[in-house]
């Protein structure tokens, strides 16, 4: 009998467990993604990333990331940047809890292609994380490898699919892959946005999420450069 009522307390509190990261939830993230034009060679990159684990609430995450892009051809953009990050890694809220902190440097390759009206991008990238928990503090470096296949449907509607794995370059390899889809649509001619759906796998954990973004591209170069471009 001891052993019957040990057994149902190990299953009840694996149980407890499971549903206390959230796997069983669907997220969201709420995105912005925008492209300065400086210079014909120049660019920067800004970016603001809101993660919950459930629908606009229980926070998870956020990201801050900007970046200078150098436009090395019309098909090849390499980037040096920075990016912080928040962390709440747990999918119930403590008041006490002391989020994780992270200040983190990227490189990274874009290299483009298309296959007809297919457009597809190859992103290739190096983190060094800086990373504070509080009680201790860590170093970790990452390499990301991101294949994006862009379909139009018409001017105004596209479609948006990725797929990326992340590797650690210390301890274990694999640390999580991101699948993604999504209807995308060209508001104006520098605005658009992106309504999608993403499966993030861990090692011992898999989440659902839906996300928005928008995508904002300027140019603040003069108009001559603008007309050069064109030409």
């Amino acid at each position: 009998m001891k052993h019957f009522f040990l057994i149902i307390a190990i299953i009840f509190s694996v149980d407890i467990v499971a549903q206390e990261n959230g796997e069983n939830k669907l997220g969201s993230w709420h995105m912005y993604f925008g492209t300065t034009k400086i210079t014909d060679k120049l660019s920067i990159h800004t970016e603001a990333q809101l993660r919950y684990f459930e629908q606009g609430k229980n926070f998870n995450q956020l990201l801050l990331r900007t970046g200078l892009n150098y436009h090395i051809s019309p098909t090849a953009i390499a980037t040096g940047g920075y990016g912080y990050i928040t962390t709440d890694g747990t999918f119930e809220e403590f008041p006490d809890e002391i989020n994780s902190k992270e200040h983190r440097i990227f490189e990274q390759l874009i290299l483009k292609n298309k296959i007809s009206k297919v457009a597809f991008e190859h992103r290739y990238r190096l983190e060094q994380r800086f990373l504070d928990f509080g009680d201790s503090n860590d170093t970790q470096h990452r390499a990301r490898y991101r294949l994006q296949v862009t379909v139009p449907l018409s001017k105004i509607v596209f479609l948006n699919f990725y797929d990326e794995i992340f590797l650690n370059l210390q301890d274990e390899v694999f640390s999580q892959n991101r699948l993604y889809g999504a209807l995308g649509f060209n508001v104006f001619n520098n605005i658009s946005l992106q309504v999608g759906y993403l499966k993030n796998h861990f090692k011992s954990a898999h989440f659902d999420r839906l996300q928005i973004g928008v995508f904002i591209n300027t140019d603040i170069r003069s108009n001559k450069n603008k007309a050069n471009e064109s030409s």
